[in-house]
């Protein structure tokens, strides 16, 4: 597995955030059963960067947590068989690896959702990559049944990680 970090601000957790961030998304991997070793794109942001990226992008302009950026497209959440079809386009020709897609996170936004929420960094840290993991296996929250399976995969693999409210 690869994860390719950047930095675009000033990281303030006290936590090893990137040995943090790769078992999440290990776990993730692990727990979508990706048949594949993977790449992933993780970049911290502050609150400005992510703003003008979440404007550009979706046209929602404002500050948001996470945005998430899948590069492959499913029939249904984690439904692999179809990706060796495009080998050219799915996967990493260096290193074989099956391309997920991108994560820009804002750490501004860990650390004041955590104090909302009432919980660590750590747990919001963890909790935002999860969430940007499962969008790019393909999950979504638009009707109550994709959020409702959402939050239900979630929770068990924070759970199994032992990062809890």
């Amino acid at each position: 597995m690869t994860i390719l970090f950047e930095e675009e601000t000033e990281v303030p957790f006290s936590f090893d955030y990137e040995s943090l961030a790769e078992q999440v998304i290990t776990a993730a991997c692990d727990a979508e059963e990706c048949p594949y070793e993977a790449e992933v794109n993780l970049t911290l942001v502050d609150n400005e960067q992510i703003h003008e990226i979440n404007r550009m992008h979706r046209g929602i302009d404002r500050p948001t947590d996470v945005l998430s950026f899948p590069m492959q497209t499913y029939e249904k959440p984690s439904d692999f068989s179809h990706v060796e079809d495009f080998v050219e386009e799915n996967f990493n020709p260096d290193t074989g690896e099956l391309l997920l897609g991108d994560i820009v996170l804002s750490v501004e936004k860990v650390s004041e959702q955590a104090i909302a929420y009432g919980h660590s960094e750590v747990r919001e840290y963890a909790f935002l990559i999860l969430h940007s993991m499962l969008h790019l296996f393909g999950y979504d929250h638009e009707t109550e049944d994709e959020r409702a399976d959402m939050e239900t995969r979630q929770r068990e693999i924070l759970d199994t990680l032992g990062i809890t409210r």
